[in-house]
Parts: structure tokens; C-alpha cells; sequence
């Protein structure tokens, strides 16, 4: 019989509404040195990589120098603070559907594509850091999502299967990384979406049916 034993959470898009905070960020940071990305070019292409990845595809697809790679970098991420830091607030549907589920005894982590820093910091100020076993960041894989790394150093750090696991994902890179990691998935539309009752809802479907 399938037990789901613990709840693996992405960040943005699912705990934290950051995608236009990211997009603005960057864009910001682009835009300085002469380049952009249209809004249906980071939903559909960049949305959920790390910053990294979309800055070497820049440089594949619209001529981005490498060697202002690491600048730009740098300003994204101190872009991306200086939004979260005035937007990133607490929402009472996370804060109650996390503290639900650590008191029904689910175990739980975030596994994000973002940096450490950046997730600590959206994470603390959404007042949920709490509720976590531990964190896990781009920096704490050699391979990002899609590839399914993160989630199974997850797994394999709380000793449990993937069929004991469910994964909140909300982008493509991150819904091919949690089918890859073979753990059952609930697919996030809107952060809005994060409740505890849908999350029960997707639970109790996948142990009485297995899938």
C-alpha cells in the first residue's frame, strides 16, 4: 500500500509568487549592458533555471558576452533581494497547510533552483522556515533542474523511496525533474494552489489509486 510519508516543496510559483520578481530582476540587470527578455520568452523558456543556466543561454541564443556573466549575476541576485525584501510577505493558506501537515506528521523540505541565500531569505520572510527539515539550493546539486538531482539528494537525506514522497511543482523544468526522481507529483498552477486541502486531496488520491 503507498504511503506518502513526506512533502517536497519548489519555491517559486509555489510557496513564493517570484516569477516576475526573477524576471524583473534580471531584466534589470540585462538591460544595463544593452540585452532583454520578453515575458513569454521567460515563461516558456528561461522560467526556473537558475540564473547561470539562463545567462549561458543568452550568450547560445542572443550573443550575451561570457565575461559579463558574473557581473550580471551578481546584480540579478541583488535585484532579486531588494524586491523580495519590499513583496515577500507571509500567506495565511501556506502558513496554515504547512503547520497542518508538520502537526499530521508529514516530513518536508524545499528543494529550489535559486540560490541559498534567496531562499532563506523569501523562505524566512513567507514565515516558513519553520516547518522544514532542511533546504536545499542550486548550490547544493551538480545539476539543476530538469535534472532530477535535487530531489533525490531529498529523498536520500530523509531516507525515504520516491513512492513515499510527493513533489509541488509548478514549471516545466521542475515538473520533468520531480516525474524523473519517481515520486508522485502535484502540479501547481498558481501559488494560490498551495492549500491543505488540495495538497490532502492529491495524497488521499494517490493512496487509494497508486498514482
Amino acid at each position: 500500500m503507498t504511503k506518502i510519508k513526506a512533502i517536497l516543496f519548489d519555491m517559486d510559483g509555489v510557496l513564493i509568487e517570484a516569477k516576475e520578481w526573477h524576471y524583473e530582476a534580471l531584466n534589470r540587470a540585462l538591460g544595463e549592458y544593452g540585452y532583454t527578455i520578453t515575458r513569454q520568452e521567460h515563461l516558456t523558456t528561461y522560467d526556473g533555471l537558475p540564473t547561470k543556466v539562463k545567462l549561458n543561454k543568452l550568450s547560445q541564443e542572443k550573443g550575451l558576452p561570457e565575461s559579463l556573466h558574473d557581473i550580471i549575476n551578481q546584480k540579478k541576485q541583488t535585484y532579486t533581494v531588494e524586491i523580495a525584501s519590499q513583496l515577500c510577505k507571509p500567506r495565511e493558506n501556506h502558513e496554515y497547510a504547512l503547520s497542518k501537515l508538520k502537526s499530521e506528521g508529514y516530513r518536508m523540505a524545499c528543494c529550489s533552483n535559486s540560490i541559498r541565500s534567496t531562499i532563506e531569505l523569501m523562505i524566512g520572510r513567507a514565515n516558513l522556515i519553520q516547518y522544514f527539515e532542511f533546504m536545499l539550493s542550486n548550490q547544493d546539486v551538480t545539476k539543476s533542474k530538469p535534472d532530477p538531482e535535487i530531489y533525490q539528494t531529498a529523498m536520500k537525506r530523509m531516507g525515504l523511496q520516491p513512492n513515499e514522497c510527493l513533489i509541488c511543482e509548478d514549471n516545466k523544468n521542475g515538473i520533468a525533474a520531480a516525474i524523473a526522481s519517481g515520486a508522485f507529483l502535484f502540479k501547481v498552477g498558481t501559488v494560490d494552489d498551495v492549500t491543505y486541502n488540495n495538497i490532502k486531496n492529491r495524497i488521499k488520491e494517490i493512496e487509494s489509486t497508486g498514482r
